[in-house]
């Protein structure tokens, strides 16, 4: 296993190599020009000034070696100075990894606590009413977009009904560790950011328990006697969630980057709102250190799912 863990992050350099080279470019050749945005309106800056503060930056060299000089910074941990703050880029995102974090752990609870007993409902009731109707949302959950449905939750929960706070991770004046106004202010972007989870998980769950109440041993479960709840609980389900984990793989990731939207309608000071930000500004610094940092979590998250797939799964050899 130790051998196989240290093979999969060799590997990974290479990937992580490929997508740090395609970022850089595609940031670097994007119109408009950094130093000028951030001293345009100050009447004391110079031609001077700006060849200055382009060599202080490093954007006066060629593409290549901004990336060979680059890339030898983040070697040392370094991902260099933001262009806004004056600051570290990945301290800058890492203060605000928490809040991310909890909006994708919580967003994935949901999408496991109400994605997996849907699918099995479905499976067993296949062809009824209850069956179509979760097909429908499953359909719904991915083709209606992320910010369409966060507005018209803002709308009708926020606005109208005045249930929930619409913005921010904690209310004005309240205590940070006041758990009962952070889990509502959690709930609605949560559920935006698990709505097209819950969707697929439901609809993939339903087939993988509809492959496996079909199989001998199941009718053999039942012939012998035992209760429905068991067989179906018990020895289907449990079988029918070992391809879960290969769904399951880069979970993490994806919420992380998929939150970029949700933070956004949501006003939640997170990782992806703060590299949005840095995007628009074209603050080149965060702007590699977060994509850098979403692509390192694809690549971890991807090999725990290996990982996990060859523990609950004694037919996976791991070499």
């Amino acid at each position: 296993m130790r051998t196989y863990i240290l093979r999969r992050l060799l590997y990974a350099i290479p990937t992580l190599l490929g997508i740090s080279v395609i970022v850089f470019v595609i940031t670097r050749l994007s119109p408009g020009d950094p130093v000028r945005l951030y001293t345009f309106g100050a009447l004391d800056i110079t031609e001077a000034d700006i060849e200055a503060l382009r060599e202080y930056y490093g954007l006066n060299k060629s593409l290549p070696l901004q990336y060979v000089d680059w890339l030898g910074q983040v070697v040392r941990g370094d991902f260099g100075m933001s262009l806004t703050y004056n600051r570290p880029a990945l301290p800058l995102l890492l203060e605000r990894m928490p809040a991310t974090l909890q909006l994708a752990f919580a967003a994935l609870l949901l999408q496991l606590a109400i994605g997996i007993p849907l699918g099995v409902t479905a499976a067993l009731r296949r062809g009824s009413w209850v069956d179509n109707v979760i097909r429908v949302f499953g359909v719904i959950g991915h083709a209606i977009p992320t910010f369409w449905i966060g507005l018209l939750m803002i709308i009708f929960v926020s606005v109208t009904l005045r249930l929930l706070p619409s913005q921010g991770v904690l209310t004005v004046g309240k205590d940070m560790w006041d758990i009962g106004d952070r889990l509502r202010h959690i709930i609605m972007p949560a559920f935006v950011l698990a709505l097209a989870g819950i969707a697929n998980y439901s609809r993939y769950l339903r087939t993988e328990t509809l492959d496996v109440i079909s199989q001998d041993y199941v009718r053999t479960a039942h012939a012998k006697g035992l209760k429905n709840r068991s067989v179906v609980y018990v020895h289907a389900l449990r079988n029918a969630l070992i391809p879960m984990v290969t769904a399951l793989g880069g979970l993490l990731a994806a919420l992380v980057s998929g939150a970029l939207v949700v933070e956004q309608v949501f006003t939640w000071p997170g990782v992806g709102q703060f590299t949005y930000a840095a995007a628009r500004s074209k603050d080149y610094p965060v702007i590699m250190a977060g994509v850098m940092l979403a692509s390192t979590l694809l690549v971890l998250s991807y090999l725990l799912r290996d990982i996990v797939y060859a523990m609950v799964d004694p037919r996976i050899k791991v070499r």
